[in-house]
This record gives structure tokens, C-alpha cells and sequence, in this order.
């Protein structure tokens, strides 16, 4: 009798201990757990709001650790935009809106390098408005 091989895990591009420190460098963060801390708050947020094959694609390419942060969440049954994920963020945390942001930007940043700009741009078009700015992108809006 044959089994079939267990499906393998591309390699992150990172390890959690770099993703930890990237995010500690973005954020200007004086420690690597209050890095940490963010890291998680961020994916879990994060982890409520994207679905689908870009949300596996994404967990692929995320340190096993940032991953089980990232998809322990179970989705919302509706997307928030951009600054709703800032606002959710700050009342989850007890945080204002502009750590919030802080915070958000220093996360997603690292999380766009991870995902590359093919996945980036299809996790942008799954999500509301307001997320490009987010991940460190400039947000085109056609002109009506």
C-alpha cells in the first residue's frame, strides 16, 4: 500500500526571529517583545479580514509562528475598510488610533516583503479601501 506524501511547506522567506526584528526596526520598537506583541495583534486583526486562496497563500509565506497567529482567526462576516481595521485595532489593543496606525504600518510592511507583489496586489483587491496605504502602497482611485 502507497501513502501519499504529506504536501511540504515552501521555506519563509524569514524566520520569526527576523520578522520580529524587521518589525522592531520599522516601528522604532525598544524591545523585541513589545515587537512581538504588535506582530501578533496585527496578524490576528488581519486574519479576520482575509479569505480565500490569498489568505492560504499568504500563511504559506509567513513564519510558522507569525502563521498560526494569522490563521487562528476565524473570518468576519464583513470586511472592515482600512481605517476600520485601525479603529478595531486601537479598541482591541486600548491603544489610540495613531499607534494604531503605527503599529499597522510597521507589520504590514514586513508582511507585504513576505507576500511579494503578485499576492500583495490580490490581497489588495480582495480587501475594502484603504488598505493599500497600509501595506505601504500608494492607493490609485479611478477617476469617476
Amino acid at each position: 500500500m502507497f501513502t501519499q506524501p504529506e504536501p511540504t511547506r515552501p521555506a519563509p522567506e524569514m524566520t520569526f526571529k527576523q520578522m520580529l526584528e524587521r518589525v522592531r526596526y520599522e516601528g522604532a520598537y525598544p524591545t523585541r517583545e513589545r515587537a512581538e506583541e504588535v506582530v501578533r495583534a496585527v496578524l490576528a486583526d488581519l486574519g479576520r479580514q482575509l479569505t480565500g486562496e490569498e489568505r492560504v497563500d499568504l500563511a504559506a509565506r509567513l513564519p510558522v509562528e507569525a502563521a498560526l497567529v494569522f490563521t487562528a482567526q476565524i473570518p468576519a462576516t464583513e470586511q472592515l475598510t482600512g481605517w476600520g481595521f485601525v479603529k478595531n485595532l486601537a479598541a482591541r489593543t486600548g491603544g489610540s488610533p495613531a499607534t494604531a496606525r503605527w503599529d499597522t504600518g510597521a507589520v504590514l510592511a514586513t508582511v507585504a516583503q513576505l507576500a511579494g507583489e503578485e499576492l500583495l496586489t490580490r490581497i489588495l483587491t480582495q480587501l475594502p479601501p484603504g488598505y493599500a496605504l497600509l501595506f505601504g502602497r500608494a492607493e490609485l482611485i479611478q477617476a469617476a
